[in-house]
């Protein structure tokens, strides 16, 4: 099976009694690749970082939450200042460590032009992200005891 093909039948994700409000599922697809699966039917792949084609390794995933958690935390807070169109994108840097296999630093970089903003309400926005994200990242909250989280909002370090 190729990366970009469909499960078949008997790579179909099996029910468990336990499934509930948050259940996630991984079902294996082929020779270190899995289907990500959430309760609402979203899908995406997973794989190892010598495959070839579309997928996320395990890593990336962890990254991807953490970005994507600090963005929707921050989301209303910004757009309340900014309008409901502002754009944001939002980047984690880093790899594990080789030796100790396991992420010691991610870097959170989100990116956004506050240019229009004058300087005081620039930095009153920065700090409204940042407690924001502080408060409402789960996933930041679950992992910060164990892993360097430094967060730069439009070049500002936070």
């Amino acid at each position: 099976m190729t990366t970009n093909e469909r499960p078949t039948p008997e790579h179909a994700h099996r029910v468990s009694e336990r499934i509930g409000p948050g259940s996630v599922s991984v079902t294996r697809v082929g020779p270190r690749m899995y289907e990500g699966l959430n309760e609402r039917g979203a899908t995406l792949r997973v794989g190892g970082p010598e495959l070839d084609g579309e997928h996320f390794t395990p890593g990336e995933l962890l990254k991807l939450a953490l970005i994507a958690c600090s963005g929707l935390s921050a989301d209303r807070v910004t757009a309340r200042r900014l309008g409901d169109d502002f754009a944001l994108t939002v980047w984690a840097h880093g790899k594990s460590e080789h030796d100790t296999n396991r992420y010691a630093r991610i870097e959170e970089e989100l990116l956004l032009d506050l240019s229009t903003l004058a300087p005081d309400e620039r930095e009153q926005l920065l700090g409204v992200m940042s407690k924001a994200i502080e408060r409402g990242c789960t996933v930041a909250r679950t992992i910060e005891e164990v892993v360097e989280l430094p967060t730069t909002i439009d070049g500002t370090q936070v």
